[in-house]
């Protein structure tokens, strides 16, 4: 695996952070990591945007944005209100391509959910994806609502004949109701793909040489991790 793409069922779900994790797991394991963040909305140009905020987690990734549009909103809205060009899938794969070539893991970080709009002709995440030929990682949240935007997604995912790596819960809290109990087991299957790991909440609170350490003790082995997912839906 030379491209990862990492996409959410939604916004604010723990979208950066579980691409933090992967990115600092893969460094601990000697690999080199880019972290290619497609499209940054809602923050000014001298502002941290999330490639930068996985890099201040993770440690040595090399980063790249490829926009970034004032407005907090989906990228084709925001660039169009901002009279700025758009990001079209085939610039993501290209940008994503050339970074495998210098680096042994590519980290494509998405924005919002896997069909969010990159540009008026609707691009997506998936379409990249697709370009690259590349394996999907799917955020999503512990609680109640998550498991039919996760079959949603990985609905569209199959359509598209792309490989849903797993899902990655990506904030678990420190005291889950019976919904998110539950869903530990409920969301593989609708999924139709493992549970790679669980992030705990708070994770990207953690000072950098903290979370560089724990990172590989929250994602399975399939992410060259620890997380043993069978004890932790027993534990739970």
């Amino acid at each position: 695996m030379t491209v990862l793409v990492i996409t959410g069922t939604g916004t604010e779900i723990g979208k950066t952070i579980t691409t933090a994790a992967v990115a600092a797991t893969a460094l601990a394991s000697g690999r080199t990591v880019a972290v290619l963040k497609a499209a940054q909305t809602g923050l000014r140009p001298d502002e941290r945007g999330d490639a930068d905020e996985c890099a201040r987690l993770a440690g040595g990734v090399t980063t790249a944005e490829l926009a970034r549009y004032p407005e907090p909103l989906a990228p084709a809205t925001a660039a169009r209100r901002a009279g700025l060009p758009p990001v079209r899938p085939h610039e993501i794969a290209e940008a994503a391509a050339k970074l495998a070539t210098e680096h042994d893991l590519v980290l494509v970080e998405g924005a919002g959910g896997l069909l969010v709009r990159f540009d008026d002709e609707g691009g997506t995440l998936a379409d990249a994806a697709e370009l690259l030929a590349a394996p999907v990682l799917v955020v999503a949240p512990a609680a109640l609502g998550t498991l039919n935007s996760t079959e949603l997604t990985a609905r569209e995912l199959r359509s598209r004949r792309l490989d849903l790596r797993g899902v990655v819960i990506g904030s678990w809290p420190d005291a889950p109701d019976l919904a998110s109990r539950c869903n530990v087991a409920d969301l593989p299957e609708v999924a139709g793909a493992p549970l790679l790991g669980a992030l705990p909440a708070g994770s990207g609170a953690l000072a950098p040489a903290d979370f560089r350490a724990a990172a590989p003790s929250w994602l399975a082995a399939e992410l060259g991790g620890t997380w043993d997912g069978v004890a932790f839906r027993d534990r739970v």
